[in-house]
């Protein structure tokens, strides 16, 4: 079954490269030097604090366990690290538009790095508050990078368009190339090298140092309202009239959370959808070929973010619609193939399936970040961009919390319709933002068209 593996994995590889290789005119955006230097800069920092990020993610649960610590318990610091996100993610967001994004970002890096250092400790209080720091993180791992990009963008006067173009490739390098490579380091940290599971926390404590220099010594701050007259609160309100306010905003939230929520959960699912009767699965190298999967949807991304006729909301719903398609194999499976209940073993015909399903669904995830990043520059104001991108993020977490919580109480397949149910309703929405967002543009012509009509009537 090794080999089933191999060629799925090589497969990917192999439709990765030609993809990349086979990029004409068209594919390619016309950049300036300048664009490109400031283009490498950010993917440099980018690149780094994924690193930070993906380094810890596969020991996370494993260092926890190795600690004493049962499934209960573990549950709660995963809780308590997205109830984290939650509380305190607003209020960093809004920090961010109105203290500097560019301290924002050195603020993830301190941030994460105290987290690290918990995990030194096997005391559950420590560990607790490492969560709650790695929460906070994430927040504004999420927002602050991101919302500095686009606002700085904008203030060198590059393009609107060439933002895909960094956008696709922090996907392609950070949540591809970046999280294979982490995860194969600390591979060799751990079971090579025999350091124990917090060598990987460490390693990813040193990255983040490395992005936080290159920031404080090459970039620029930039805000979102740097108005001193306007308190926290203010904020949240302007942030939140801006959501009521504008239908289009309050979609691009919507459709957001729900696929991220599915997303989510599909990262706490997999495994057991995988190897139901304990059969024994090479996690590592499963886990490298959804990245690899991500990759090869990033690319596809870039592709079509390239052709300016081509709008984001259009073939976002066709994305949607595949996601969707993708995460109910595991209940078809369950109707259509005869499950077999040997315990361990390799992975079953069942699994097999699933497992290029799931491929499916992760390269929608890789098309599904630059476009979203993209909706995002289009629609989401400037002087609260942080602070909305952060309000977007509380559903999200609520959802995550509930489905951890009760990840025991309902049957797997349950959860995946659940899931593809979201998904099928991302896709509904991403419909209405298309509609909503043609609009204006309708209703201008239409408003030229009744004044050159009525104007022989004024001479």
């Amino acid at each position: 079954m090794e080999l089933f593996y191999y060629t799925v994995f090589g497969g990917l590889a192999a439709v990765v490269a030609v993809l990349e290789l086979s990029k004409n005119n068209k594919d390619r955006i016309n950049t300036s030097s300048a664009f490109n230097s400031f283009k490498n800069s950010y993917l440099l920092v980018y690149s780094l604090m994924m690193a930070g990020d993906w380094l810890q993610g596969p020991y996370v649960y494993y260092l926890y366990s190795t600690y004493g610590y049962g499934k209960g318990e573990i549950g709660q610091l995963f809780i308590a690290g997205f109830g984290s996100s939650m509380l305190f993610g607003t209020i960093v967001g809004s920090l961010a538009d109105k203290q500097g994004r560019k301290r924002a970002c050195v603020t993830y890096c301190i941030t994460y790095i105290l987290s690290c250092i918990t995990k030194h400790s096997p005391q559950y209080k420590v560990l607790m508050l490492g969560r709650i720091l790695g929460g906070i993180a994430t927040s504004l791992l999420f927002s602050a990078f991101e919302s500095w990009l686009v606002a700085e963008h904008n203030k060198r006067g590059f393009e609107q368009q060439w933002l895909s173009l960094t956008f696709s490739k922090a996907i392609f390098l950070g949540n591809g190339l970046v999280a294979i490579v982490a995860g194969l380091f600390g591979n060799v940290l751990v079971d090579t090298l025999a350091l124990g599971p917090v060598a990987p926390f460490d390693a990813a404590s040193c990255f983040l140092a490395i992005g936080m220099a290159v920031i404080l010594s090459s970039w620029t701050e930039n805000y979102g309202d740097p108005s001193e007259n306007k308190d926290l609160l203010t904020q949240f309100r302007g942030a939140a009239v801006a959501i009521a306010s504008d239908e289009k905003i309050a979609l691009l939230g919507a459709i957001q959370s729900l696929f991220e929520g599915s997303m989510y959960t599909f990262v706490f699912l997999w495994t057991p959808a995988l190897s139901p009767n304990d059969e024994e699965i090479p996690h590592g190298f499963i886990f490298a070929t959804f990245m690899l999967s991500s990759m090869l949807g990033s690319s596809v991304a870039s592709k079509l973010m390239a052709r300016s006729a081509l709008r984001v909301e259009s073939y976002m719903q066709l994305v949607f619609a595949v996601s969707s398609a993708a995460l109910l194999l595991p209940i078809l499976t369950t109707f259509l193939v005869v499950p077999t209940k040997v315990k361990g073993g390799s992975i079953s015909f069942a699994g097999c399936v699933q497992l290029l399903g799931f491929c499916v669904f992760e390269g929608c995830v890789g098309i599904f970040w630059p476009s979203i990043m993209k909706m995002r520059s289009q629609y989401i104001p400037e002087e609260a961009r942080s602070t909305i991108m952060n309000f977007f993020r509380v559903p999200l977490n609520i959802f995550v919390c509930v489905v951890l919580y009760n990840v025991d109480a309902f049957p797997i397949t349950v959860m995946f319709g659940m899931c593809s149910i979201f998904l099928v309703v991302a896709c509904i929405l991403q419909r209405r933002l298309m509609v909503i967002a043609e609009k204006p543009k309708t209703e201008d012509w239409q408003l030229k068209e009744r004044d050159s009509e009525t104007e022989p009537l004024n001479i």
